[in-house]
């Protein structure tokens, strides 16, 4: 009886601590799956000098001066800026200015690191973090890389710490700065209380294209100077002054077939010139990676009430078996606030709005950017942000969506919430002009008629 007592009073003394034991290891795996929230503290899109404003006719006048192009490809080049959507106050590199102009390495490189700098010192002085307080930095830029890589130069410029996480992106194309975060947001899961640093940029320089074949002359008309640095943190002491929070991200990579792989492709063409062709089958991958994206991230976003006339839908196209039934797409308005598609080109946003249904509203700010800005890469849903933000349109809780799509071909989606209210703020790209937004744009006089050179100069 003496012996049953002390076992009992030791197994009372034991399960204390044995509990505890339980407690601390059910604590800990509840911390280990529950994920670190991410935020976006600030963001800032740099806007270039005023002596780098081109219009499109000035753009085509140096082509004309630069001597490689065709009167016939020059007359394309006309036709593919009317139907772009660019305005003209968008903004080139002074070098392309110049006759003859300056394509070299270090010219490149000159024009790379003023953007980055540019847009780096403006979000390092809004946010007062200092440089060596940043822990993770990724750099992406698709079409130009040197040795040492984008990211070693902003980690030199700025004396980042040694013990930096540092990646640079390269040929990865428009949606690049979105699978960027994508990656940071991996990152910031391991690396607890730590800022990250996303720099999008695209080089205009170096990928002008000299030769004449139709294919490869986009990249002239439509791409232009920009780029943006977004400080992202999962500090908790960040919450409170951060603008958004990283909701879902959703990446879609369709390269594994060979039409898309090569529908956008740098390459030599038979003169030996190096560009980037963009052939009759981006249309078709472009539309493949989007759909598939988005079956992705509707179940995330849409409300239930959508869901539900989705799944009915879909029931009655497998019971009735109709081959002519169109595929029923769902109203993704009901799911987010604010629409940012990149600015890829006018009639790719026009089939955006008429495939997924956005109000002129919603793509307002997307539309004005490629007017005024231009086809900046990466960094264009940035821009478009920045407009919703100067208009005051974003609102604490809403849901706001990012979307980008490129080579490869992919596309990515970034789903945001809205932590306070947005205020003016004086460094914002559109601050001093945004009074004059939108514009009506079916307004524009074409490059290719003849009074549009009256217009000019006014």
């Amino acid at each position: 009886m003496l012996e049953f007592i002390n076992q009992t009073t030791n197994l009372l003394l034991f399960m204390p601590l044995m509990t505890s034991i339980i407690f601390i290891i059910l604590l800990k795996i509840l911390t280990l799956k529950r994920r670190q929230k991410v935020f976006v503290v600030d963001f800032s899109c740099y806007k270039p000098r005023v002596t780098e404003m081109f219009s499109k006719e000035k753009a085509i006048e140096r082509a004309k001066l630069y001597g490689y192009q065709t009167e016939k490809t020059i007359e394309s080049m006309k036709m593919m800026m009317d139907k772009a959507g660019l305005g003209d106050s968008t903004y080139l590199p002074n070098n392309l200015m110049r006759v003859p102009h300056d394509l070299s390495l270090s010219s490149s490189r000159e024009e790379t690191e003023r953007v980055m700098f540019g847009a780096i010192d403006e979000l390092l002085s809004k946010t007062k973090v200092k440089a060596q307080d940043i822990g993770i930095l990724v750099v992406n830029c698709s079409l130009f890389q040197v040795v040492p890589s984008l990211s070693c130069t902003i980690v030199n410029r700025y004396k980042l710490r040694d013990n930096i996480a540092s990646y640079s992106l390269s040929g990865m194309g428009c949606t690049c700065g979105l699978i960027a975060v994508g990656l940071v947001n991996q990152l910031l899961q391991v690396h607890k209380n730590t800022y990250a640093l996303v720099v999008s940029t695209e080089n205009i320089s170096g990928q002008y294209y000299k030769g004449n074949d139709r294919r490869k002359v986009a990249v002239n008309c439509l791409f232009r100077l920009g780029g943006t640095a977004i400080l992202l943190s999962n500090k908790p002491s960040d919450l409170k002054r951060s603008k958004y929070q990283l909701i879902h991200t959703v990446q879609t990579h369709t390269a594994s077939s060979d039409a898309s792989y090569r529908c956008i492709f740098q390459e030599e063409d038979e003169e030996g010139n190096v560009g980037v062709t963009i052939n009759k089958d981006l249309l078709v991958s472009a539309a493949n990676a989007i759909k598939l994206n988005l079956t992705s991230l509707a179940p995330l976003i849409l409300p239930l009430s959508e869901k539900l006339v989705v799944l009915r839908k879909l029931i009655t196209r497998k019971l009735f078996k109709s081959k002519n039934a169109k595929p029923y797409i769902p109203n993704f308005s009901k799911g987010i606030d604010h629409f940012f598609p990149h600015v890829g080109g006018k009639p790719v946003l026009d089939d955006l709005q008429n495939k997924l249904g956005f109000s002129d509203v919603a793509m307002e700010a997307s539309r004005m950017t490629l007017y005024r800005f231009g086809n900046t890469s990466s960094s264009s849903v940035w821009y478009a942000l920045a407009y919703a933000e100067a208009k005051g349109r974003i609102k604490k809780g809403d849901l706001l969506w990012q979307m980008a799509f490129g080579s490869g071909f992919k596309c990515s989606s970034v789903i945001w919430r809205a932590m306070k209210f947005v205020e003016f703020e004086e460094s914002n790209p559109w601050s001093d002009e945004i009074h004059n937004f939108p514009q009506n744009l079916d307004h524009i006089i074409p490059v290719t008629r003849e009074d549009y050179h009256l217009e000019q100069s006014k």
